[in-house]
């Protein structure tokens, strides 16, 4: 199989230079002065055991040389950039007739429920990924995952149910890639449970590493009453910690611990978005359809939003601001 990642960011910068590493042929997708790095030094992604700096090719967009009928296509961009990503490669033309959209499995490696419907209505083939990979993209061209001794664990599975042959191909290339990649029937499940983890990322880009536990508290079980009233499974925290064992922990990387999650980044990168509307957001959406109110979740929302206008520095909203806008 060859890989295209589109987004070299964290987690798919990750997966493509591991790729890479076990001789997989990887395209990545970038964008600016992160994709100038790439074309002009190589991708570097900089662990606990050490460093190493992957020539990949990269571009910014399909070219007109239609695509190897054996591709995977692997969406690694944050959700807010999922409907420009599908709408850019859906019509790519595929050696031997066809598009993108008709013939290639799309994999989707990100934060969020809301992507595989979205890829589904363009997609004829989509594989969800529950992605558990701490790794941190600030620097153009430079990676840095500290997982270990695992860089992540990648469930996959078929959306919206069950898995299939190339679910397990595309597993068996991550596992050669150094990741711990199983394969799940009930891939969504997992998804749902790592999105009510994943409703602490806009708390921390507000407030950094000083949150108060209540609130962390009040984001996940506003989430869970919603999944409940939606009837909508998912893992638990216990299950989760027991699937990961000591198969994916996380150490420093030239002596620094991971700076933030993905929300942080956004902020910390200036990218004038986030994902919080399809994380909080989804909580949000699903406690307005089925009379679960969700105060800390649309405040979390609404500040993050605000600190992308005003370019609030990540971890620097005021904790008493945040209070006041949950009502």
């Amino acid at each position: 199989m060859r890989y295209v990642i589109i987004g070299a960011g964290a987690v798919g910068g990750t997966i493509g230079v591991r790729l890479a590493q076990a001789d997989r042929d990887v395209t990545v997708v970038a964008r600016s002065a992160h994709l100038d790095a790439i074309r002009a030094r190589g991708l570097t992604l900089r662990q606990p055991e050490g460093e190493v700096t992957a020539r990949l090719a990269a571009v910014d967009r399909p070219t007109d040389e239609p695509l190897p009928a054996d591709t995977v296509l692997i969406l690694t961009v944050k959700s807010q950039d999922t409907a420009g990503a599908l709408a850019a490669w859906v019509d790519a033309p595929v050696v031997g007739g066809g598009t993108a959209g008709d013939r290639l499995p799309l994999v989707t490696a990100q934060n969020g429920v809301a992507n595989e419907r979205a890829a589904l209505r363009l997609f004829a083939d989509v594989h969800p990924v529950c992605v558990w990979l701490p790794a941190t993209h600030l620097d153009p061209g430079v990676v840095v995952a500290n997982g270990y001794p695992h860089p992540g664990m990648l469930h996959i599975g078929r959306y919206p149910g069950g898995a299939d042959d190339t679910d397990r191909a595309i597993a068996a290339d991550l596992t050669a890639a150094g990741f711990v990649a199983p394969v799940r029937t009930d891939v969504l499940r997992w998804k749902y449970g790592k999105l009510l983890s994943n409703l602490g990322n806009g708390l921390q880009a507000l407030l950094g590493r000083d949150i108060p536990d209540a609130l962390v508290e009040r984001v996940r079980a506003e989430g869970a009453a919603a999944l409940a009233a939606a009837g909508i499974a998912h893992t638990s925290p216990e299950e989760e910690k027991a699937e990961r064992g000591d198969l994916v922990g996380q150490r420093p990387v030239d002596g620094e611990e991971r700076s933030g999650g993905s929300t942080w980044q956004s902020l910390a990168r200036g990218t004038g978005s986030t994902e919080v509307d399809h994380l909080n957001g989804e909580i949000a959406l699903l406690g307005r359809l089925h009379g679960v109110p969700t105060p800390v979740n649309v405040a979390v929302q609404r500040a993050v939003r605000r600190a992308v206008r005003e370019r609030t520095r990540a971890g620097a909203f005021p904790l008493t601001e945040l209070q006041k806008m949950i009502t």
